[in-house]
């Protein structure tokens, strides 16, 4: 494995109690992230990371922080250990997407960790104030879900790799989606265990909110490449920023596209910084002839400073 990689941050979902634990433990430069998160919170964040309660970590408002601060901890150890790596560009799923341009130096670490407390907060406020459901259609096509979902008066939410797309909206349009999905020709479909509606219409009142932090959060020029979720396509003026990290919070999540745009540049390796390999399991449904590398743990670090020694 060479010393060049594109980096991948995972998205809301990935969480799991312990994440981090293990790695403030033995390395001083997380511990102190964590620190660093905890004071500017104003609460211990890495208490509800490290020992849980599960159900206080996957809500919304602390599972976004918790993996925006994860991500960027296995950031730091990896630069520390790999000196020399060559970051390729940055991708993140969803909440991910944040941690990328925090890695891009967009925004320094405290501005994205306001952004995306903030951000956790407003979407949890709309799923409290809707009745929302999101589902995944498996072995469909990309326009037919798409039919689907608008005949349901739902959205696609994630086109996460060919063949393997959710749809979000009202629990009765998703609950409609299920029922009609073998008509559009999609295989297997399944309602998804999450609290709301994210990536749809249900999620404006909060995209409207999240607008108006951005419009006064300064960004600078990303020192790397980033994809834009939304439009799966490189981002780097700061008004283009804003603008599409504001539209992700309703708009569809265009993963495969974030990930091929850097395989036709030519990269060939991927690291994902997060729990849950959520990532390297739609790298292998996207492109097999590449390599993805996860860790999130010290264990895992190890394994990947060792494959890129070689």
């Amino acid at each position: 494995m060479g010393k060049k990689a594109v980096l991948l941050f995972a998205g809301q979902g990935a969480q799991a109690v312990g994440m981090g634990r293990d790695l403030a433990e033995k390395y001083d430069v997380a511990r102190d992230l964590f620190a660093k998160a905890d004071e500017q919170l104003g609460f211990s964040l890495t208490e509800t990371m490290f020992n849980g309660p599960s159900s206080e970590l996957t809500r919304t408002s602390i599972c976004q922080p918790a993996l925006y601060v994860h991500g960027l901890a296995c950031l730091e150890l990896l630069k520390q250990q790999v000196p020399d790596l060559e970051i390729a560009g940055v991708a993140g799923l969803s909440l991910g997407e944040f941690t990328a341009h925090a890695a891009a130096g967009t925004f320094d670490f405290s501005t994205g960790l306001e952004l995306v407390a903030q951000r956790g907060s407003f979407m949890e406020e709309a799923t409290n104030a809707t009745e929302g459901s999101m589902a995944a259609m498996i072995g469909g096509h990309d326009e037919k879900v798409k039919e689907l979902a608008e005949a349901c008066g739902i959205d696609v939410a994630n086109y996460n790799a060919p063949g393997q797309i959710v749809v979000s909206g009202s629990k009765e349009g998703v609950a409609k989606a299920l029922h009609l999905a073998s008509d559009f020709g999609i295989r297997i479909f399944k309602e998804l265990d999450v609290a709301g509606a994210y990536h749809s219409r249900l999620m404006m009142k909060a995209q409207e909110k999240l607008a108006g932090v951005l419009a006064l959060t300064k960004l600078n020029t990303p020192s790397l490449p980033v994809t834009s979720n939304v439009e799966g396509q490189l981002v780097s003026e700061s008004h283009d920023i804003k603008r599409t990290l504001e539209a992700q919070v309703s708009g569809s999540v265009r993963w495969t596209d974030c990930v091929q745009h850097f395989i036709r540049a030519g990269e060939t390796q991927f690291i994902e910084l997060g729990p849950g390999r959520v990532l390297a399991g739609l790298m292998r449904r996207i492109d097999r002839s590449v390599k993805t590398y996860s860790f999130a743990d010290v264990e895992g670090l190890e394994s990947v400073v060792s494959a890129l020694a070689e």
